[in-house]
């Protein structure tokens, strides 16, 4: 079977060839398929992009409770909050947020259902990322924490100073496998609508009978923007690298 990539050139309207195809959509007025596959892939980039920040901010603030041993009343809450979003499949989050958490919380009935599908999202993944900060700092020598103390510093002080700028050099690794994978998990978008590239490949196949291609093109934008999260992570990873730092096996605080 012949591939036809020229469905990419066609108005998503007549399904007629347009001249020029790539920015047609400004000059003319009419949108190609390739305008609509890249308009997907940006929707993707942001849905990914935010959820990231929500997964990073608040993975930060509970996997700290978690290794707070004298405020055993934190630690219980970051546990159960971690239980609770790591427990719950995504696409049941997604739904979850869309369809009961507006008519629960009226304040989101009117939220825009990227935001939505960007706070499931987050909240999902900052589970994985307490996780991930936990064996961090609790990685990191027991010294580093005595050492602040005896400087005098207040438990915020010595996390701030200098446990969790350790624990965050160490843990990029375990970080690039999770923007990876966020960047993938955002394709549960599709389910309200949203659209991003799942969304795009299944309303452009149907509309065009062209599957093969358009799911090809696809998986192609997945594949490029996971090897540039990589490269961007490693890049990262090497200028933060702690020389000669062997984590402690001994792990607790």
């Amino acid at each position: 079977m012949a591939l036809e990539w020229q469905v990419f050139c066609q108005d998503t309207i007549e399904r007629t060839a347009v001249a020029g195809c790539f920015g047609s959509g400004g000059a003319t007025g009419t949108q190609t398929y390739l305008d609509w596959l890249l308009q997907a892939w940006g929707q993707t980039v942001l849905v990914a992009a935010l959820s990231l920040v929500v997964a990073l901010v608040v993975g930060s603030v509970i996997g700290t409770l978690r290794t707070l041993p004298e405020s055993p009343v934190l630690v219980r809450i970051g546990n159960v909050w971690v239980e609770f979003f790591r427990n719950i499949p995504l696409l049941v989050q997604i739904f979850l947020w869309y369809h009961v958490v507006p008519v629960l919380l009226p304040f989101f009935a009117h939220t825009p259902k990227l935001v939505l599908v960007v706070m499931g999202l987050g909240l999902f993944t900052s589970a994985r990322i307490a996780e991930q900060v936990r064996a961090g700092v609790q990685a990191l020598p027991r010294g580093q924490r005595y050492a602040g103390m005896a400087m005098g510093f207040t438990t915020v002080q010595y996390y701030r100073y200098v446990l969790l700028p350790m624990a965050f050099r160490i843990i990029v690794p375990p970080l690039t496998s999770e923007a990876m994978n966020i960047f993938k998990n955002s394709s549960v978008a599709f389910a309200v609508s949203v659209t991003e590239l799942t969304f795009f490949a299944q309303q452009a196949g149907e509309e065009t009978a062209r599957g093969i291609e358009i799911y090809l093109a696809v998986t192609v934008l997945y594949v490029i923007s996971a090897f540039a999260i990589n490269r961007v992570m490693a890049f990262i990873e090497k200028r933060v690298r702690v020389p000669g730092f062997v984590a402690s096996t001994g792990g607790g605080h």
